[in-house]
């Protein structure tokens, strides 16, 4: 199963990259490849989503259960849909000069072997593409700022 983590410090408060990941209504507007998201059902901290992905003739609905702990956790469970496993989590620390380190980790495998292959050629690309996303969203949202940023 591909798997990919990563570390990112970015200037931003963690309730703001909180919101920002959390807002799966607003993904459509954003994220590459989102063609439709919706909220199932609210309670508490949890919600169900339901997000269509698709690229040139391919379209997938995936259905995930997503706990949302403001303002430093998000964790997404698969429920169903195309895939045979789908995990990730996002963890927001707020480190002493105001910045944000964001956590994240994915893992995954397609129960069609074919798009298991597919996805494993350009796995890195993808996850990369969707991680810059989220940033570029942030700088749109909360402004640039002068504060370091880095990748790791």
């Amino acid at each position: 199963m591909p798997t990919h983590a990563e570390t990112r410090i970015l200037p931003y408060k963690p309730e703001q990259m909180f919101d920002l990941v959390a807002d799966v209504a607003r993904y459509p507007e954003f994220l590459p490849w989102c063609i439709a998201s919706r909220i199932t059902l609210r309670d508490g901290n949890v919600f169900y989503a339901d997000l269509v992905i698709g690229y040139k003739m391919v379209r997938e609905k995936f259905g995930s259960r997503v706990t949302a702990l403001r303002p430093d956790h998000i964790h997404v469970e698969y429920l169903e849909g195309p895939m045979k496993h789908l995990s990730n989590h996002w963890r927001f620390k707020e480190l002493p000069d105001g910045t944000c380190e964001i956590d994240f980790f994915v893992d995954f495998e397609f129960k069609n072997p074919f798009f298991q292959n597919l996805m494993g050629v350009f796995f890195d690309k993808v996850v990369a593409k969707m991680v810059e996303a989220f940033e570029k969203r942030a700088e749109e949202l909360y402004g640039a700022s002068d504060a370091a940023v880095s990748p790791s």
